[in-house]
């Protein structure tokens, strides 16, 4: 279907929900709120003899420090030798990626408008706040989004020159190169990452005025959501489209793995980045702003003396600032060691020095916790222990960032006892038996997360009843949210081992693509031009081997960002729960706001039908979005596979043609866009349905979207990981390609594709921006007469069964459809 007549389509509806949100916003004036908030003073608290704001200039150099760390990194990499054959098709992914993320970059833009449109109308009609002050606050917005997607583009900028680097230096036929190359791209996109989203926190937190500031937060939070949810989602139905296309090639007209001359490749590795690197990029981006953004609201809504506000704001960011230093150290301190170990040598563990990376960072990163800690808030509130009881809370998130990806590996690992059953299971019982030994490795590892998750944050709960409760209400509530602060204190090391998989996925790609060795007088002309006699045996082994290590750590970043999103939800639901107990509350002027929130409490519980019936729906949503973005991929795959298999030459080429390439890329993109809006567009007009209807009703669908998206996210996650795996076993370690045993491996790894790179990875910017929305939408709704909240409840609910709708009956793969590409793949036969 044409874009722009698919445009139109959602025209209708999306300005039936702006005039609806035009009803909304003339019901009345909210009461003081979240974007009410003023930050105190940085200046006027010493900490060793240097004032906070001073302290957080410093920051500032620190992160201009990590941003050139970065591009040092990008620079060099960028310098390394490559053959023209390899790098003529990394430029062509390249191009392909970047053809893709302007079109996904017009369509933010779109949805911003309809953002923008609702910022505009709250703050500026409804708070009547002055025409600078709005300007300010969308302009935060658009920051958000910039931030979103620059970093984006910058992580699939260097991945896709790093991945030909990476496929040329394993020519030498020593395997060090072949790990070095995509971490040090991966430590490059985590540094810039972590130092962009910090900086630009800290230039909000310094310079715009304190009245300002809190509405800011919130504009510039919403905007990289938005960013990340977009990219998250369209990315995720892109890459598992071009995916299962490429993939299901190898059984229909048994070829090798990325056969050159499949047109489905060249779109599977623009998808690898799409999905596998833009996507996280922009996730982890905004994931650490988020949870940044809840903290500092939980702080200033929470903590009633002002001078434990200034201390408590400036201690976490320090932390962070700390921490950012810590990943690069250790990183050059892991990397002398790995090299010292497998410079020279001809075998190694792809995943060991990665494994090591990741604990030596969370060791260093807890040690520094304690010491800066007692340095800064030696007595918090006149207690003098509560910097190592604070200390103790972050370690539990800092500790998770290294413990989780151990439990993942227990699951998706190559060398998991989990994966080695799928394939035996496969051996015997085929696809079939495959697919169900993947769903088994998934339960099993919700299980286990889960109950990970309920120690550390058990532990947080008790640190924080030992004497938290005497500065702040809810005091288990900030506790939570500094586990989720801890789980991306190690974030440029995070966002490292999960880049270092489409860097890997994309060297073994370009190796197999560049036709390296069917170039004429090859071996001559590397010796001569590069000094060496290339060993091609060792360096398809050393790519395949070190791809399978590229997809465990993947999977190990997953349940990470979504392990912060549900806990960090909860200090934003908590944001949510104070404007209830301001507005809702009778004689709240009159009660102390720990008064306050224990009139609430009792309506936040099953007891009270809303709440209860909330809890219910919420489930519902994460079933319908898993269905909805599974929906996009399938149908879009079939027509990938449908167009592949009436182009696909095999005879008398070598490679497929580039215009069939860009077909295939351009129905992966239309998919893509057209999964993507109908998603979002659901998730928006339900949260204001939902807002509408009811807040307690509201506040159990978001605990719920919360718990569900938890479990929902990690089962798929971690199955489509063994999945993976299991194909890539029977690939490398038994050398079984092109068996029946394969084949059935790549149906269970095309089973798993959007279980673990399109449905589960989504749910995480979409738990946040439900509940950051949802700070406007529920103030908007309890500011209007019960009839019109109702009737608009019922407006938005239609609306947004509009787009659920759509994501099926709009998306499925229709008879017509299949009749009449049937008869033009025959004509072009």
């Amino acid at each position: 279907m044409n874009v722009l007549r698919s445009h139109k389509a959602w025209l209708a509806p999306m300005l039936a929900g702006l005039a609806a949100l035009a009803l909304l916003l003339s019901g009345g004036l909210a009461s003081a709120s979240e974007s009410d908030l003023v930050l105190p003073d940085l200046g006027t608290q010493s900490f060793g003899g240097i004032d906070g704001r001073t302290l957080l200039m410093g920051g500032i150099g620190v992160c201009a420090l990590g941003f050139v760390f970065g591009l040092v990194i990008y620079s060099q990499l960028n310098k390394l030798p490559v053959h023209r054959a390899m790098r003529e098709i990394s430029e062509l992914i390249y191009e392909t990626c970047k053809t893709y993320l302007v079109t996904q970059f017009k369509f933010i833009l779109v949805l911003e408008i309809l953002i923008g449109a609702v910022m505009v109308l709250y703050f500026g009609v409804l708070r009547h706040m002055d025409a600078a002050k709005v300007v300010v606050i969308l302009l935060s917005s658009l920051v958000g989004i910039a931030g979103s997607c620059g970093v984006a583009w910058f992580g699939m900028r260097i991945n896709t020159f790093a991945n030909s680097r990476a496929a040329f230096a394993s020519l030498k036929g020593k395997p060090f190169p072949t790990y070095a190359i995509p971490l040090k791209a991966g430590m490059s996109i985590g540094a810039v990452l972590i130092s962009t989203e910090l900086m630009l926190m800290l230039v909000i937190l310094l310079f715009i005025p304190g009245d300002y500031a809190g509405p800011c937060f919130i504009g510039f939070a919403i905007g990289e959501s938005l960013g990340a949810s977009a990219l998250r989602i369209a990315g995720g139905i892109f890459t598992k489209i071009a995916d299962i296309g490429s993939d299901l090639m190898k059984i229909v007209f048994n070829i090798k793995e990325d056969d050159a001359r499949n047109p489905g490749v060249i779109a599977d590795c623009t998808g690898d980045n799409a999905g596998d690197s833009v996507g996280p990029s922009a996730d982890g981006f905004e994931t650490y702003g988020v949870t940044g953004v809840a903290l500092i609201s939980f702080i200033l809504l929470a903590v009633p003396d002002t001078a434990v506000q200034v201390q408590l704001l400036v201690w976490i960011f320090v932390m962070r600032i700390v921490m950012v230093l810590a990943s690069i150290g250790s990183y050059l301190l892991n990397e002398a060691i790995a090299k010292g170990s497998y410079a020279d040598a001809d075998k190694m563990n792809f995943e060991a020095p990665l494994t090591r990376l990741v604990w030596l960072t969370s060791i260093v990163s807890v040690a520094l916790t304690y010491a800066v800690s007692a340095f800064m808030i030696p007595s918090l509130g006149g207690d003098t222990t509560l910097w190592w009881k604070l200390s103790s809370i972050i370690t539990c998130g800092t500790l998770a960032g290294a413990i989780i990806p151990e439990m993942i590996k227990i699951f998706t690992s190559t060398e998991s006892r989990h994966v080695r059953e799928v394939v035996t299971a496969s051996r015997e019982g085929g696809a079939s038996l495959n697919v169900l030994s993947g769903l088994t490795a998934g339960n099993f590892s919700a299980y286990w997360m889960g109950l990970v998750l309920v120690v550390l944050m058990g532990i947080s709960y008790y640190f924080s009843a030992q004497g938290l409760g005497q500065l702040m209400i809810a005091e288990s509530v900030f506790a939570f949210g500094l586990v989720a602060f801890g789980f991306l204190g190690m974030g440029p090391v995070t966002i490292a081992v999960d880049s270092y998989g489409p860097v890997t996925d994309n060297a073994q790609s370009v190796y197999e693509l560049s036709l390296i060795e069917n170039v004429p007088n090859v071996e001559a002309e590397l010796k001569k031009d590069f000094g060496f006699t290339p060993n091609f045996d060792k360096a398809k082994h050393y790519l395949e081997e070190n791809d399978g290590a590229g997809n465990t750590f993947k999977a190990t970043a997953k349940p990470v960002l979504i392990g912060t999103a549900v806990v960090g939800a909860t200090t934003l639901i908590f944001s949510i729960i104070v404007v209830l107990s301001n507005t809702l509350v009778k004689n709240a002027a009159n009660l102390t706001p720990q008064e306050r929130l224990k009139e609430i409490m009792g309506l936040l519980s099953p007891l009270h039908p809303p709440f209860l019936l909330g809890l219910v729906t919420g489930g519902a949503i994460i079933y319908w979005f898993t269905g909805a973005s599974t929906q996009a991929v399938s149908t879009g795959a079939y027509r990938a596979v449908e167009f592949i298999k009436a182009n696909i030459r095999l005879e008398g080429v070598e490679k497929a043609s580039i215009t069939d390439s860009k077909k295939v890329v351009e129905i992966c993109t239309q998919y893509a866009q057209r999964g993507m809006f109908n998603i979002f567009l659901g998730v928006f007009f339900s949260t204001l349905a939902f807002a509408c209807l009811e807040p307690f009703f509201f506040i159990g669908y978001l605990i719920s979207i919360a718990l569900f998206g938890l479990y929902q996210a990690i089962f798929m996650a971690n199955a489509g990981g063994a999945w993976d795996n299991a194909k890539k076993l029977v690939e490398v370690e038994l050398k079984e390609k092109g068996t029946p045993l394969h084949a059935a491996t790549v149906v269970g790894d095309t089973v798993g594709d959007p279980f673990k790179d399109t449905s589960s990875v989504a749910m995480n910017p979409i738990i946040k921006f439900t509940t950051l929305f949802g700070l406007l939408a529920v103030e908007l709704a309890i500011e209007i007469d019960r009839g019109t909240s109702l009737v608009l409840a019922g407006i938005f609910f239609v609306l947004s069964m509009v787009f659920v709708y759509r994501s099926f009956y709009g998306m499925r793969i229709k008879s017509d459809e299949k009749a009449t590409a049937a008869a033009g793949a025959r004509a072009t036969a």
